[in-house]
């Protein structure tokens, strides 16, 4: 059945019983490619009838379908002609692990970030009506999608927009609690009927014609609406202007095709509210929806960018090495607390959280909350560690600067995946963070080469009494080092670390970008070199003072960090160097991410790519000092 659909259009000659048996065949074939070379399995599997019959009832690409995050879209892509590209899916070349305009027309908005889809289809919807056109605007949006205030902005402005809109929540028990009954059941059928629409608007226009026709029809709609609050749980969204329907059946295809086409023949805002059963069809991911949420690729899957079996890592990775200096650092500072916008799993918190339940808080997908909640926290003495993800801390910018740094509060923001992170692409790349938080006042920022490290910049931001403090870290396995003891050390602000003393060429590397460094170290002494090569862990202050002694030591001052170079590090060095009076010239070489967004793949891939994999650093270091030398082979 499967390989007969190309197309949302081939949906449409198949007979009732037949999607009920094309629904089983997705499963059967997205789960073996899914858990092969990862992805986000739970929520694909939790839609896969939602996906069939939005596709059988609306003619997509003419209508308009906007699926949030993008977590849940899988299914969209098997249904829309990349059923046989499935297997690329999160591997450079092969299809985004989201939705992409580029990708496809089927694609009508791309996204990666959770509760844009409302919005963004609401913004669709006024474009039709404005060029007069006639078409369907569809917001698929769930899977946590309405814990952020975004969502919610853009119900409200939906409501009141006077526009054609259909909003499906899907309800998987991550956003919304499921409220089924047989008495909502029946009032959903009745009213998306034709019947109960057309009555309805005949009653309203009878009104017209009776005396005190503003108290009938009050009384008319107090009628209606008593009703709903009786029997329906949706009169939140009634209330803002929507007609609601639902609960339904998420996993009943056919009745979801009976109702989606009378909401097609429906005017104005409308709301379906469907339940759904996260990882539906896989009893593994129905048990433990968190875990299968998004899964790792097998050990032995073969990708298509190198050919080779990936190889596990040697050692526990970052987040994991923060998890664990969380548990010793909340029995030193018992006015510590953590906080999370839906990621304790995904930050490492979940430790925290299961040991000191009353000092950690989950607020949901709302990052300018769980900002401005950690400042009111610090405001009254707490000292809380925001665990976050780079690329979501820029939804929050405006409270970094107005919330916690212009009132110099100590919130010492933990961020995670910073950098390339790989597979998720650029949605979820931490590109930027270095740009973004070096710019503001009283902000302190640094990223450690380590576990050990790690470790002890986030000690040494707990004993700061006032500032932001701001630590960035990847998303891979610290370097291999002994077992991490329970002592800490405080690292003074701004200081750097040499860990190789030279002559003439002086290495300025950020975080990751130390390790990298010392495996090109050996192809500079080769090619007749002998670098210095300091970690530069703190990103602001800078250590001005090693600054001002490497200017007499070094011709060529070369910076390296994995973020993008406009606004970064090597710009900052660049701009201290460029107000540094009477000071010779120096060579300056800057190494980081280019100013575009990078694409998915396996991180290795990926910084090899871009040059910064240790013989890409190297060669460009030569090739900057305009050098003869022909690079060695390993």
């Amino acid at each position: 059945m499967l390989s007969r659909i190309n197309s949302p259009a081939d949906l449409r000659a198949l007979t009732p019983a037949e999607l009920v048996t094309l629904c089983q065949e997705i499963r059967d074939y997205i789960v073996p490619i899914v858990t092969r070379v990862g992805g986000h399995l739970a929520p694909s599997l939790g839609v896969v009838e939602l996906t069939v019959a939005l596709h059988r009832v609306f003619e997509t690409p003419r209508d308009k379908m906007v699926w949030d995050v993008g977590h849940q879209s899988y299914i969209h892509k098997v249904l829309t002609g990349r059923r046989d590209e499935m297997k690329t899916i999160r591997q450079a070349g092969g299809l985004s692990g989201f939705c992409k305009r580029m990708e496809s027309p089927y694609d009508a908005f791309g996204a990666g970030h959770a509760s844009t889809a409302i919005s963004s289809a609401l913004g669709i919807a006024i474009a039709r009506d404005l060029a007069d056109e006639n078409y369907k605007v569809l917001a698929v949006v769930g899977d946590g999608g309405m814990t952020g205030g975004l969502s919610y902005e853009g119900l409200n402005n939906a409501g009141s927009a006077e526009t054609d809109f259909v909003v499906i929540l899907n309800d998987n028990a991550m956003s919304i609690s499921p409220n089924v009954g047989a008495l909502s059941k029946h009032l959903s059928h009745m009213i998306s009927s034709p019947l109960f629409n057309r009555v309805k608007d005949e009653v309203w226009k009878l009104t017209e014609f009776m005396p005190a026709t503003g108290a009938v029809r009050q009384t008319v709609r107090k009628l209606e609406e008593s009703l709903k609050t009786l029997m329906v749980p949706g009169m939140f969204f009634e209330d803002l202007g929507f007609r609601y329907l639902g609960p339904l059946d998420g996993h009943n295809v056919k009745s979801l095709v009976n109702v989606l086409e009378r909401v097609r023949g429906m005017k104005g805002a409308i709301l379906v509210h469907v339940l759904t059963t996260k990882g539906k069809g896989l009893p593994s991911a129905e048990g433990d929806p968190v875990k299968y949420h998004g899964v790792k690729p097998l050990a032995a899957a073969v990708t298509s960018e190198s050919g080779k079996v990936k190889a596990a890592p040697n050692g526990p990775a970052y987040t994991n090495v923060f998890s664990g200096a969380m548990l010793r650092l909340a029995e030193l500072f018992p006015e510590m607390v953590a906080v999370t916008a839906a990621m304790a799993e995904g930050t490492g918190l979940h430790n925290f959280a299961e040991k000191h339940p009353g000092r950690f808080f989950d607020v949901g997908i709302a990052e300018a909350h769980a900002v401005c909640f950690s400042a009111g926290m610090a405001a009254q003495g707490l000292r809380p560690v925001t665990a976050i993800y780079s690329t979501f801390l820029q939804r929050a910018f405006d409270q970094v600067i107005h919330d916690v740094a212009l009132q110099k509060l100590p919130v010492v923001f933990a961020l995670d995946r910073a950098g390339i992170v790989g597979e998720d692409g650029p949605t979820h790349h931490g590109a930027f963070d270095l740009s973004y938080l070096g710019c503001v006042p009283n902000m302190i920022l640094c990223a450690p080469r380590n576990g050990r490290e790690l470790c002890n910049l986030l000690y040494t931001g707990l004993m700061q009494k006032e500032n932001p403090f701001a630590v960035r870290y990847p998303r891979v396995s610290i370097p291999e080092q002994g077992p991490l003891d329970d002592s800490f050390e405080e690292i003074p602000l701004g200081s750097w670390e040499v860990m190789r003393e030279g002559k003439d060429l002086c290495i300025l590397a950020v975080g990751t970008m130390a390790g990298v460094a010392e495996e090109a170290v050996p192809i500079l002494d080769r090619a007749g070199l002998t670098p210095t090569l300091v970690n530069a862990r703190f990103i602001n202050p800078m250590d001005e003072k090693f600054l001002n002694r490497m200017l007499d030591k070094h011709r060529t001052i070369v910076t390296m960090e994995e973020n993008v170079l406009n606004g970064g590090f090597g710009a900052k060095v660049a701009r201290w160097l460029n107000d540094m009076p009477e000071t010779p010239a120096h060579r300056r070489i800057h190494i980081g991410l280019p100013d575009e967004f990078v694409t998915h793949g396996s991180r290795s891939f990926l910084l090899k790519t871009l040059g910064l994999d240790a013989e890409g650093v190297a060669g460009r270091i030569l090739a900057g000092i305009q050098t003869d030398v022909t690079l060695q082979q390993r």
